[in-house]
């Protein structure tokens, strides 16, 4: 794929891996509606990616809100080329002590959202003559497993079966899904956790990066699925 003038979507987009690759596929000429709770946070990325970076503050849980901004933003002489399932949320703890609205927000985020955003824009993809493209952001976490990882295990191993099935269902639509699963990521993302991030993990810049390789590599070649780790991940 010719990534220049293109259209991409990217939740979770206002930080870390999100923020990365908005700014990596402006600069390569990509029209990039980021999507995330967070207004403030967006138009910051906003002033640093310039006029191709559209901010669109909405939650990705909010189905009746995902459904008609997509109804209202794209039309089929102004689709997306390339969606990018990047907003996620984790908590860890002991099944026992996991809250409710802990599990509700890991449900709603990773799984609900993912569906509400791709179902709207696939039927956009099929009528679009050039080749498409999803990532869906898994994790080593729906490859393995840890400790106290049982609920955002089960989100991402859901990921896993839902980039699976889709590529299968799409692939003769000419639209790729690729499921890409990072090991430790340098962000916040787990500090509730008790990890905190450092230089040897993977950086956000870094992975931004892979998945512009994974969208340019040529349309009948499709990468379904790559697992990544940091070589030496604690200090």
């Amino acid at each position: 794929m010719e990534i220049i003038s293109k259209i991409a979507i990217i939740t979770g987009a206002s930080r870390g891996v999100g923020a990365a690759i908005s700014a990596v596929l402006t600069t390569k000429g990509a029209t990039v509606y980021g999507l995330a709770r967070s207004k403030d946070d967006l138009l910051s990325l906003q002033a640093k990616c310039g006029e191709y970076f559209i901010p669109v503050p909405i939650d990705i849980t909010d189905q009746k809100a995902i459904y008609a901004w997509v109804a209202n933003t794209f039309t089929d002489q102004h689709s997306p080329d390339i969606l990018i399932n990047n907003a996620g949320t984790g908590y860890f703890a002991k099944i026992d002590k996991l809250s409710l609205e802990q599990w509700h927000s890991m449900i709603n985020t990773n799984l609900n959202g993912l569906y509400y955003i791709t179902s709207q824009i696939v039927p956009f993809m099929k009528r679009n003559r050039d080749t498409c493209h999803i990532i869906n952001m898994g994790s080593i976490l729906g490859k393995t497993a840890r400790s106290e990882g049982a609920a955002y295990c089960l989100t991402k191993y859901g990921i896993q079966g839902f980039s699976e099935s889709l590529f299968r269902e799409l692939r003769s639509d000419k639209i790729k899904v690729s499921c890409v699963n990072p090991g430790s990521i340098a962000t916040d993302f787990f500090l509730d956790s008790g990890i905190e991030q450092n230089n040897n993990m993977i950086h956000p810049a870094d992975l931004a990066d892979l998945l512009v390789q994974i969208l340019e590599t040529p349309d009948n070649l499709l990468i379904d699925e790559i697992t990544l780790r940091p070589l030496i991940p604690k200090r």
